[in-house]
């Protein structure tokens, strides 16, 4: 043992292997490698409870967390299959069972459990999650009832959201046919189990992604339903995804899923919760007889509001009558006057005739033969004054009596000068017997200059 009060120093500043010495120096790997094979083969597999702490799913599909009690702290990864398969969306602060392997991460030599399976711890840890679950969900305003749409009154197609094997479709047929007979669309899904959140989400997604004219028609309505059962059982329909589906679709929905005492986060983001899937049939239509008994009751009604509005017309007819005056009193001064107005007609036809019957016999007076006589002997001698006057100035006559009408050969009009009969050049002498053509010259026999002022000769 060394002296610790001697001057000699206790170390060596460059390691050396020491005589006798087999254990040689590991490197920080090779112990962390060694470690993890002691734990790995000490704790194949083990079960820890703990609460949830510090949760998170990366972008891979990989999810992180950490389990603590009151006194330690154990980290956690769940690979991405086994996060996927799940049963139940894991929240900071719940009490669960995990089923795993112990291994120690040799990047940080830290030891974690890679986690297989995780349950939850009892149903009151489920019911811790349930709450959990509610008041995020509710901070959202996912279950606000301004949310709520109005049921139709009266659906024509109907979808259906549940197992087509249970007795709970066949409770929805049957209501349906008894009380008003609907078309029906089922989706079959699972409503329990591994899966059983993401079809029932996929399924209300897929109705409300159905075209309006498509070549199946889409819902009016719709129901998603499932009997009775545990928390456990009915906790597909408490799945963040489903709760989703149904705050975001934009078809009315009923929420239908266990008896009247279950309650799931479906039922407060549907549009209506019924207690049971048949009360949901009810809810989702009208009692047919009904119908038809209201509407021969309103039918009865119009009639019977027709046949009173009719009478009290008829009495209110009455009463004006018997306050209006009579008709001969009404129609008395027209008929006195249009007597009137006859005789006045008839009285001034009858002058009109006679006026008529004077005139005629004027005229006709003037057409008896003594009248006629005079008038034409009248007329008879105008016409030989006027045959006297045309005769006695016809210019014809003066060529009787030796006189010559000289006219332009080439126009025919008559020459009064001798100007004109120079500038005519040929004339032609219109005598009693019959014209004779001349041409105009000078005198001497020479032709006639018209640029030298003789007089000229007729030949």
């Amino acid at each position: 043992m060394p002296d610790p009060f001697s001057d000699a120093p206790s170390g060596r500043l460059v390691a050396e292997e020491t005589p006798g010495d087999n254990a040689a120096a590991w490197s920080v790997s090779e112990l962390s490698q060694r470690l993890k094979r002691t734990v790995e083969g000490e704790f194949g597999h083990v079960r820890l409870r703990g609460e949830i702490s510090g949760w998170k799913k990366a972008a891979s599909g990989h999810a992180y967390l950490s389990l603590k009690d009151s006194d330690a702290v154990i980290d956690g990864v769940i690979w991405r299959g086994a996060a996927s398969a799940l049963p139940f969306s894991p929240q900071d602060g719940i009490e669960v069972v995990a089923t795993g392997k112990l291994t120690i991460y040799p990047g940080r030599s830290k030891y974690q459990i890679v986690i297989e399976r995780m349950e939850l711890a009892g149903e009151g840890a489920l019911m811790a999650l349930f709450e959990k679950l509610k008041a995020s969900l509710a901070a959202e305003g996912l279950f606000d009832r301004e949310r709520k749409q109005a049921l139709p009154y009266m659906p024509r197609v109907i979808g259906v959201v549940t197992s087509p094997t249970g007795a709970v479709i066949r409770d929805i047929l049957h209501r349906l046919e008894d009380r008003c007979p609907t078309h029906v669309i089922v989706w079959p899904v699972k409503v329990q189990g591994e899966g059983a959140a993401g079809e029932v989400a996929a399924a209300i997604r897929g109705f409300d992604a159905m075209a309006a004219d498509g070549p199946v028609p889409r819902p009016d309505l719709i129901i998603v339903a499932r009997g009775g059962g545990s928390i456990e059982d009915l906790w597909a329909f408490n799945e963040e995804a489903v709760v989703r589906a149904i705050a975001g679709c934009s078809i009315p929905l009923i929420s239908a899923v266990g008896h009247e005492t279950d309650t799931s986060l479906s039922d407060f983001a549907a549009d209506l919760r019924a207690p049971t899937p048949t009360a949901a049939a009810e809810m989702a239509v009208p009692v047919l007889a009904d119908l038809r008994n209201g509407i021969a009751s309103l039918a009865l009604r119009s009639e019977r509001c027709a046949r009173r509005y009719h009478e009290r017309a008829g009495e209110r007819l009455a009463a004006l009558v018997r306050v209006l005056p009579r008709r001969d009193a009404l129609l008395g001064p027209q008929r006195q006057k249009m007597d009137d107005l006859g005789g006045r007609l008839d009285r001034a036809l009858e002058r009109r005739v006679t006026v008529a019957r004077g005139a005629l016999e004027r005229s006709g007076g003037a057409l008896r033969p003594a009248a006629l006589e005079a008038r034409l002997a009248t007329a008879r001698h105008r016409l030989e004054g006027a045959s006297r006057l045309l005769e006695s100035v016809n210019p014809d006559n003066l060529l009787q009596r030796g006189y010559v009408r000289v006219g332009a050969k080439a126009s025919g009009k008559v020459v009064t000068t001798a100007a004109e009969a120079r500038a005519a050049g040929a004339v032609t002498l219109q005598f009693r017997d019959g014209p004779v053509d001349a041409r105009v010259e000078r005198a001497g026999g020479k032709s006639y200059d018209g640029n030298k002022p003789e007089q000229p000769s007729l030949l």
